[in-house]
């Protein structure tokens, strides 16, 4: 097996793990209390992450909280609390952010192994070292993040974890392998799942991808469609755009599996698709496990 496949595969465990962080006293002081003014900042997959948790917090009313690409963010919009999510803990645009804000306001950062490059910067340091990959491509880091943030707002996770075997045990049919598109729909906070499960697809096995919110979908995206496109919808699907992705003649996914579990599931089908296709969906083309920029960016 590709380490992507067994990273995959990790994903249940992780979670529990990930969740069991929450009682971690050094943990918990790292992540927001309610009512906080909140901002989540990440690159990649950590920003897709990052707009999910917004949306999850704000749904939950535990206080308002915005995501920003860590290039784009606002330096002159004070917050309670700034979370970077960094997987290698060297990312440019995060470090160079946490740096800026130093000790003007608290800062935590996510991340997998200690003693990293942007430690320095933040306040306070939430270690996923369990979680962390030999894969170019983001998988288990990005969900037990996600697992995290979801059972610090109080969420279950037993049942998402069972949804998860399921995903794992869930046959990725031949015929999805042979798109020459694949769109990804979300509705709520499943959208930034929606966006992740594009960029796996993409990266991993150089495919058409394309990820929006499900009602906006309608609003031209519609027409990339036809009978060789896969549309995968992930959350709530809004009346009636099930019939009309379904009479472009495109295949469709509808699931009762929670979003976090269907990623799963788009992340086996970029696994299988870039197999399918003789590359290894460990090592993207173009692509490093960290994306640190030179000084002169």
């Amino acid at each position: 097996m590709t380490y992507i496949e067994n990273e995959i595969a990790s994903q249940p465990d992780m979670w529990r793990r990930a969740a069991a962080l929450v009682t971690d006293t050094a943990t918990s002081a790292g992540l927001p209390r309610s009512g906080e003014r909140v901002a989540l900042v990440g690159c990649g997959t950590s920003l897709f992450m990052a707009q999910t948790c917004a949306v999850l917090r704000e749904s939950l009313g535990r206080g308002e909280t915005d995501a920003f690409a860590a290039s784009d963010f606002p330096r002159g919009r004070r917050y309670d609390r700034v979370i970077g999510i960094t997987r290698s803990g060297t990312t440019t645009e995060v470090v160079q952010l946490l740096e800026a804000i130093g000790q003007s306001q608290p800062t935590t950062v996510v991340t997998t192994q200690h003693d990293l490059p942007v430690e320095r910067f933040a306040t306070h340091t939430v270690h996923l070292d369990f979680a962390d990959e030999v894969s170019v491509v983001q998988t288990r880091f990005a969900t037990s993040v996600l697992a995290l943030w979801r059972a610090h707002l109080g969420v279950d996770l037993e049942p998402v974890i069972l949804d998860a075997y399921r995903a794992l045990a869930a046959e990725v049919p031949e015929e999805w392998l042979e798109c020459r598109e694949y769109t990804f729909l979300g509705s709520g906070w499943a959208t930034g799942i929606a966006y992740e499960a594009a960029l796996k697809v993409r990266e991993a096995s150089q495919s058409w991808t394309e990820s929006y919110s499900a009602m906006e979908f309608r609003h031209g995206p519609i027409s990339v469609l036809d009978q060789r496109s896969l549309a995968f919808f992930f959350g709530d699907v809004p009346e009636g755009l099930l019939a009309q992705v379904e009479a472009t003649g495109a295949a469709t996914v509808v699931s009762d599996l929670d979003p976090m579990a269907q990623l799963v599931i788009a992340q086996r089908l970029a696994a299988a698709v870039a197999l399918h296709r003789g590359l290894n969906p460990d090592e993207p083309r173009n692509l490093t496990r960290s994306i640190i920029l030179s000084e002169h960016v």
